[in-house]
């Protein structure tokens, strides 16, 4: 049996957010972080994308929907 330690990367709308080393265990602070960089992403999911050449990917989604009635 292999053990293969993988890297996490969260994206947004097809762009590869950066992490910052003192950031990267603390997905709430994180997430703060990068809705600096996009503030849609306060509103946004956080979807286990899945692994994908090494890495394990995190998606912020958008909400999609109408507002009120």
């Amino acid at each position: 049996m292999e053990v293969t330690q993988l890297t996490r990367v969260y994206r947004y709308d097809g762009i590869d957010l950066p992490v910052p080393p003192h950031l990267a265990n603390d997905p709430a602070a994180l997430r703060a972080y990068h809705a600096t960089l996009y503030p849609a992403i306060l509103n946004a999911e956080a979807v286990d994308a899945g692994a994908s050449g090494g890495n394990l990917v995190t998606e912020y989604r958008r909400a999609v929907g109408t507002k009120g009635r």
